[in-house]
Formats: structure tokens, sequence, C-alpha cells
């Protein structure tokens, strides 16, 4: 059941895996895969790992709206609807890190043991 409550965290990482590889990084493609590792171990550090990427994520996104809004305005094509998704994919990529404050979760990594 913890499989469904992280599926936003594992689409978020697979939809920045598949941005960095389609921009022809290879290591920034590989780095949100790797971040599927520490998902298995039930330490208290994980839920900060893995919402501190996800936050980097969704800059990168913004970064990415920011560059690509600006290239377009400048050649007088039309942005806002790509705007509109990338903004919706980084709001969704920061948001996804709120699937630790659910109960189960919680438990999982121990986040209610610490004072």
């Amino acid at each position: 059941m913890n499989f469904l409550r992280l599926l936003p965290v594992f689409i978020s990482f697979l939809l920045l895996s598949a941005h960095f590889f389609r921009a022809g990084e290879t290591f920034l493609a590989l780095l949100p895969i790797v971040l599927f590792i520490p998902l298995i171990f039930k330490n208290i550090w994980v839920p900060w790992l893995i919402q501190l990427a996800l936050l980097l994520g969704a800059v990168e996104w913004f970064f990415t709206l920011a560059s690509i809004a600006q290239i377009r305005m400048e050649f007088g094509m039309p942005w806002l609807r790509m705007a509109l998704i990338l903004g919706a994919l980084a709001l969704f990529t920061a948001l996804s890190g709120l699937v630790f404050k659910s109960k189960a979760l919680k438990q999982r990594y121990s986040i209610n043991s610490v004072p």
C-alpha cells in the first residue's frame, strides 16, 4: 500500500529523468532513478532527501519554463500553454513531497519518534 502512497514521487522522478535524458544529460537522467533506492530504507533521513530532491526538481522545471518561454516570446511563438503545463508539472513535483505527511509513511520512516 505504501507503493501507492509513493506513486507521486515515482512519477515525479520518472518525469525528471525523461526531461534530463531528452536534454542529453545522461548522468542527471540517472540521478532521479537512483533516488528510488533510499525509499527501501526505513530511516528518518529518507523523507528529507527525497523532499529536497523533489524541490530541486521543481526548481529545474521552473528554470526550464522560464528558458523556453523567453525563447518563444522572442520569436513571437505561443508560450502560454507550455508555461501552464510546465508550471503544473513543477507544482506537482514540489507537492509530491507531501506524501510523507501521511500516517503510514510517518510510521515507516519513524518521523514521529523524533522529539
